[in-house]
């Protein structure tokens, strides 16, 4: 299986929790704090979602394809939009 570098920046200002679900018998999950870079390998079908923290619970605020996140020379990874 072949892997790329990612990268997600968490520009909110609550913790979120970054999971990749959609890839069989592997598993993916970090906390990705305020204004923290997250890098990390994963295959090219990989489906980044970010759940945002709240005091209760954690809510499914995005889903992103991983090759949008692709680490390449000279351009700027994507990241969250503040809520």
């Amino acid at each position: 299986m072949s892997r790329f570098l990612c990268c997600y920046i968490n520009q909110t200002k609550q913790v979120q929790i970054a999971r990749i679900p959609n890839v069989p018998s592997w598993y993916f999950e970090r906390v990705v704090f305020p204004e923290q870079q997250l890098f990390f390998e994963v295959p090219l079908e990989a489906l980044l979602e970010i759940h945002t923290s709240s005091i209760v619970s954690a809510i499914l605020t995005d889903r992103i394809s991983c090759s949008h996140l692709q680490v390449a020379g000279g351009l700027s990874p994507i990241s969250s939009i503040e809520s």
